[in-house]
């Protein structure tokens, strides 16, 4: 009789999102020669700044921050600190984590990375490993992560069109 595996404790996905406006190359700048600047992108985020750290280094923390005017008749600020883990501008790839919340993660490490698709589009690719978040089945957030990142892609295409010559 052949064993099953215990069912991983751990939530993997990955979402992704295509424009054909404009390339990695394009692109890369606006997601990570500033890190800090994700308010700029994904409209859900109220604020996000520099905490310490070296800017486009490894190490270097953020603070995001939204107001959530669903969970209860008053609003509250919903917080990330998240950590810059790793950051490779010739494979357009960074890696970041969730180091402190008040949002119910216990453990989220995120990578997203950019892809060139046919001569001049892209494919911005959103892949994470977390802990289950309680209340929030996965399906559920990865439809969040999926709807943020085509808002976040549209915006920067946009931005990228309207500021080109």
């Amino acid at each position: 009789m052949e064993q099953q595996s215990p069912p991983s404790s751990k939530w993997e996905g990955e979402v992704s999102a295509e424009t054909t406006a404009v390339g990695p190359h394009q692109i890369w700048p606006l997601l990570a020669d500033d890190f800090c600047s994700l308010h700029k992108w994904l409209p859900i985020v109220d604020t996000c700044h520099y905490v310490e750290g070296v800017p486009g280094q490894p190490g270097l923390i953020r603070y995001c921050a939204s107001t959530d005017n669903t969970s209860s008749p008053e609003p509250s600020i919903k917080w990330a600190k998240e950590r810059l883990i790793l950051i490779d501008p010739v494979a357009h790839t960074l890696t970041y984590e969730i180091i402190d919340n008040n949002m119910g993660f216990k453990s989220y490490v995120a990578t997203m990375k950019l892809v060139l698709q046919g001569s001049e589009g892209c494919k911005f690719v959103w892949s994470f490993v977390m802990d289950p978040i309680e209340g929030w089945p996965q399906e559920e957030f990865e439809k969040y992560l999926d709807s943020s990142l085509h808002r976040m892609v549209n915006k920067m295409a946009d931005f990228l069109h309207k500021s080109s010559p």
